[in-house]
């Protein structure tokens, strides 16, 4: 007998890794990407998978506003049957294929390989190595970026660790492993709504961070503007590196 919030045991044991969308039966809208296996695409979908382990909350707040509403999240089995490693590259694959997702981070990999036009890839491997001789974050703001001002888009608002940010001299915002500017940080502070009155962030991202500060001097973008950032470890999501801290 087939159940709606488990696969049985013999079903869960063929399925190996699989990755899954979330929809939205409202407006059949794609809220979500994820990887994973056994019944995680049933414990998302109930919103059971705590925001203390994704920090997901939009994705949650959206999964509440549909069952409030008397409907279920509906969802879609893209691929099974995989090891992990083959559904880390689906699931970054399909991120980028639904921008306006509430995915925090992006796919294992879109960083270095994800959508790209040819004459972006072709920028990217054929771009100068930066030497990053500063100390600096280095955020990655691939998606960010086309829905606000970079500026924006880099300063909040992010899990990292506040002491080591705050030895940084300066702020990478790198898109598809170009760096496409470079900010001088003046002051970080967590993302409060008292410290970012203009994002009216709630709670739930309250101890993230952002930065206010200014766009480097041209000496400084000079070294680092259109460089090609270090190669990260393969598979590797956390949008935040630090050189030199």
């Amino acid at each position: 007998m087939l159940v709606s919030d488990a696969f049985p045991t013999e079903v869960s044991k063929q399925l190996q890794s699989y990755v899954y969308r979330l929809i939205d039966p409202r407006n059949g809208e794609t809220f979500y990407v994820g990887k994973g296996e056994g019944n995680r695409v049933f414990q998302h979908a109930l919103g059971q998978i705590s925001e203390d382990e994704d920090g997901m909350s939009e994705k949650l707040k959206r999964i509440r506003e549909i069952r409030n509403s008397g409907f279920e999240v509906q969802h879609v089995i893209h691929r099974h049957g995989m090891d992990a490693t083959t559904a880390h590259e689906v699931e970054g694959a399909l991120i980028d294929a639904y921008p306006g997702i509430t995915n925090i981070q992006g796919g294992h990999g879109n960083a270095d390989r994800g959508a790209s036009h040819s004459k972006e890839i072709i920028e990217r491997y054929l771009a100068e190595p930066a030497e990053i001789t500063h100390p600096a974050v280095e955020i990655i703001v691939n998606r960010s970026a086309t829905e606000t001002s970079l500026y924006d888009a880099t300063r909040f608002a992010w899990r990292l660790s506040g002491d080591r940010a705050k030895k940084a001299e300066l702020v990478l915002a790198v898109v598809n492993g170009l760096v496409v500017e470079v900010f001088s940080p003046m002051e970080w502070l967590k993302a409060t709504p008292e410290n970012f009155p203009e994002f009216n962030p709630d709670e739930t991202i309250s101890e993230r961070f952002g930065f206010v500060g200014e766009v480097a001097n041209d000496d400084v973008r000079k070294q680092y503007i259109r460089k090609k950032v270090p190669a990260r470890v393969r598979g590797a999501a956390n949008p935040i590196r630090y050189h030199n801290i």
